[in-house]
């Protein structure tokens, strides 16, 4: 059986990581149809560099224009005090440790976590 959706978990804060590999391949990955579905979930420190970064703001929202899902981690949000401004961005932000298991768990999935 052949792999055909991909979500990406994005949990660091550092902004060269999240410009030069995570969002650059989602973006790439989703318009060049490397895969059938790609979904983005934020988690953790990854969520205070989407509130921080206008660059990275401005390159999910072209992500999210080409038909990425992205989800935010809502416990990590609320934790930085980030619900607001994340689902201002037009983000989903959920509960994401059952989704993620299901993702985790689905063979027609591949998770790939940075």
């Amino acid at each position: 059986m052949k792999i055909e959706k991909l979500t990406i978990l994005w949990t660091t804060d550092d902004e060269e990581t999240a410009l030069n590999m995570i969002l650059m391949y989602t973006m790439k990955a989703n318009t060049n149809k490397w895969w059938k579905e790609c979904n983005l979930i934020t988690w953790g420190p990854s969520n205070k560099l989407l509130c921080q970064s206008l660059e990275v703001q401005t390159l999910i929202k072209q992500i999210m224009d080409a038909g990425v899902k992205v989800f935010a981690c809502r416990r990590c949000a609320e934790r930085y005090g980030l619900v607001e401004q994340i689902e201002g961005m037009g983000i989903e932000v959920e509960l994401m440790g059952e989704p993620l298991t299901k993702y985790l768990q689905d063979d027609s999935y591949r998770v790939l976590s940075i």
